[in-house]
């Protein structure tokens, strides 16, 4: 009859015991502060480690899953630490008494209880060491296992335990001092991991090889004690030297990491990047940076056209130099030429151009502004398929005043393009086609990404944790197709004579652009699956005399295309609408020519000379007068007397007023002024 009451308290003393466990864990939850208090990651397309980021502390402390580690190192970590992890509750008895009894026989510690669970409690919470310390921890490592997983709390091991220095958690210090992820560590590698945190100052192998070694060499007998290892596989690992400094840590892509740690601090962020050809790039514009005469920065970013997303950034090769911070793939420059082929994919798009129709290369005056070719020289009636591929400026102009600026900006805006436009400008000036409006490497490889797939246009996908954007149609295909045939038969640069016959196949679409004062060199290209940018120029703006695009950067461009995997690259077939045409002529009549807008709607300009302009003359030498626009015959007139033709000769030096008028009566003027030649 007694034993019954006996059970009665015995039950009620359990509950409350366990209610009181319960209360306390409620009330005093573990703090895992430090565990989540981690290292940015920025990751490749595949999960590699692209680059990381120190945490508010100095530490490395880089995220360690059970999964992220080799499972030689946990059996040897289980053997050397805690043999029963995987059967106790976080405290094991046994391991206690065992302690315990040699305390009391020999009265010192000759080997500690500590479990692998009662680590994670005192990294979590570092504390004095002591009885009332140990007897916390104790407590907390229960907690732990009630809360969580063995994997869970492993993983907490796995990441806080101190590796010597500012290393903390195996991956760091794998990176650290072997230079690769923990995946796939050797029995010697594996061992020494196991021993540093022990003794981190002690036993670090930058700072102390020989008893890194030594403490490795114990773990290694350990685990043949234990049978994690074999004999030979022991004597083998004894073999190996341990390792006598420290490595860099990964620095792939360092401004696109940069950028984007800032937006997601303390996170793991994957990107679209793939490892190997970030790698490859690096080493090659490091290589062709350092060819360069006048220590220039080059900038790429390459896309894969299937997927939108960018596999490679290179923001500028010196990244810790002087002006090394300053990422080149995001920052705007004037793209000189490079937007040429969007102009025109918009007027193949409107049905008014072709590239067999043919336009006048000659000077023409838009209002204020005489646009001239980069060699100052004009070629005439040309066709547009030359005009692009020759990038003559003032049939782009032509085009773009065809196309409207205000319209053709909107377009590039919907495309996740903004350009920047000059103080003052409000998108009206024509200037665009020449590169007035700044644009970053980034998205100009977008918009010939769009061109590549057909007309359909997206922002470049860079984060791989974000959806992709939804392309929009721009353009139709037959507009990118024709863009497409024009480029791929552009003029190769020099010292191409014939591409190789890798390249060839690629059918690489490309155009280049060069601002003015020769401060940008820009090239882009696409083939069926890559589209790459190449920008080279100084950082700070400092202008580059001679160095074309042309001659800089595409040059560039097609190294790195043959660094590229390989693709199917057959020819495209042209949509079922394009038109196919030997001459211009057999065009619609509306596409046969490209007529400057003022022709259809005003009346005439003096195309030359110039307002204001200065004319050096020899004696009884002759001006050729050039007009455009006007309907019917144009006369000219000088200070208010008719001219016979448009061939005039001053009759001497000073200032004349010339007038041109068409058979409507509008009319326009100019003063220039005649200087003698001696």
């Amino acid at each position: 009859m007694r034993l019954r009451p006996l059970l009665a308290g015995l039950a009620v003393a359990a509950t409350t015991l366990v209610a009181t466990a319960l209360a306390l864990d409620r009330l005093c939850p573990p703090d895992l502060s430090r565990y989540h208090d981690r290292s940015t990651e920025v990751v490749d397309a595949n999960g590699r480690l692209l680059r990381a980021f120190t945490t508010a502390d100095g530490k490395w402390r880089l995220r360690t899953s059970v999964d992220d580690v080799d499972p030689l190192y946990l059996g040897l970590l289980k053997a050397y630490e805690d043999r029963r992890f995987d059967s106790h509750w976080g405290v094991d008895p046994l391991a206690t008494l065992r302690a315990a009894g040699q305390l009391a026989e020999r009265g010192r510690i000759v080997s500690g209880a500590s479990t692998l669970s009662m680590q994670a409690a005192r990294l979590l919470d570092p504390r004095p060491r002591s009885f009332t310390t140990k007897a916390i921890q104790s407590a907390r490592a229960l907690q732990l296992e009630w809360r969580y997983s063995k994997r869970e709390v492993l993983a907490i091991y796995l990441t806080l335990a101190p590796m010597g220095g500012n290393l903390e958690g195996v991956r760091a210090a794998s990176l650290a001092y072997f230079g690769k992820e923990p995946r796939q560590l050797s029995a010697a590698e594996a061992a020494l991991l196991v021993a540093i945190p022990q003794s981190p100052e002690r036993r670090r192998p930058d700072r102390a090889s020989s008893v890194a070694q030594k403490a490795r060499d114990r773990v290694l007998e350990r685990g043949v004690e234990h049978g994690v290892i074999d004999a030979p596989l022991y004597e083998m690992a004894r073999s190996r030297l341990a390792p006598d400094r420290r490595l860099a840590m990964p620095m792939q892509a360092p401004h696109l990491a940069t950028w984007l740690a800032g937006q997601s601090p303390g996170t793991t962020v994957p990107t679209t990047v793939r490892y190997e050809l970030q790698q490859t790039l690096s080493q090659f514009v490091y290589e062709e940076r350092r060819a360069l005469a006048d220590s220039a920065e080059i900038a790429m970013v390459v896309l894969d056209n299937r997927t939108g997303g960018v596999v490679a950034w290179l923001g500028g090769d010196n990244f810790f130099g002087r002006a090394g911070q300053v990422d080149l793939v995001r920052a705007r420059r004037s793209p000189g030429s490079a937007l040429k082929p969007l102009i025109y994919a918009m007027a193949f798009d409107d049905r008014t151009l072709h590239p067999e129709t043919l336009v006048e290369d000659v000077p023409v005056r838009f209002r204020d502004w005489l646009p001239r070719n980069f060699d100052r020289d004009h070629q005439g009636a040309v066709t547009v398929r030359r005009a692009l591929q020759q990038s003559l400026n003032v049939p782009a102009v032509l085009a773009l005043e065809k196309v409207g600026p205000q319209r053709f900006l909107s377009t590039l805006r919907t495309a996740g393009v903004a350009p920047g436009l000059p103080p003052g400008d409000s998108g009206n000036s024509l200037g665009v086609a020449l590169g007035s409006a700044t644009i970053s490497p980034l998205e100009m490889a977008g918009l010939y990404a769009g061109l590549a797939n057909g007309g359909r246009f997206a922002p470049p996908q860079v984060r791989r944790d974000r959806p992709r954007p939804e392309p929009l149609r721009l353009v139709g295909p037959t507009a990118a197709w024709y863009i497409s045939d024009v480029l791929t038969e552009a003029p190769l640069p020099e010292g191409f004579a014939s591409l190789p016959v890798a390249l060839r196949e690629r059918r690489i679409a490309f155009k280049t652009g060069t601002s003015a004062g020769y401060r940008d060199a820009w090239a882009a290209g696409y083939s069926a699956n890559w589209t790459i940018v190449v920008w080279v120029g100084h950082a700070d703006g400092t202008p580059r005399p001679g160095q074309l695009g042309r001659l800089s950067a595409l040059p560039i461009l097609f190294k790195a295309f043959g660094r590229l995997p390989s693709e199917d690259n057959r020819a495209v077939r042209p949509p079922a609408d394009a038109i196919r045409v030997a001459s211009h002529r057999e065009l619609p009549p509306r596409m046969r020519t490209l007529t400057p807008y003022s022709e259809t709607i005003g009346g005439p300009r003096i195309a030359y000379p110039p307002a204001d302009a200065r004319i050096e003359l020899a004696a009884r030498e002759a001006v050729v007068l050039n007009a455009m626009g006007g309907q019917g015959r144009l006369r000219w007139l000088v200070d208010g007397r008719p001219l016979e033709g448009t061939q005039w000769v001053p009759d001497g030096a000073g200032t004349a007023r010339l007038a041109v008028v068409d058979e409507a009566g509008r009319s326009t003027s100019v003063t220039v002024r005649i200087v003698q030649r001696q």
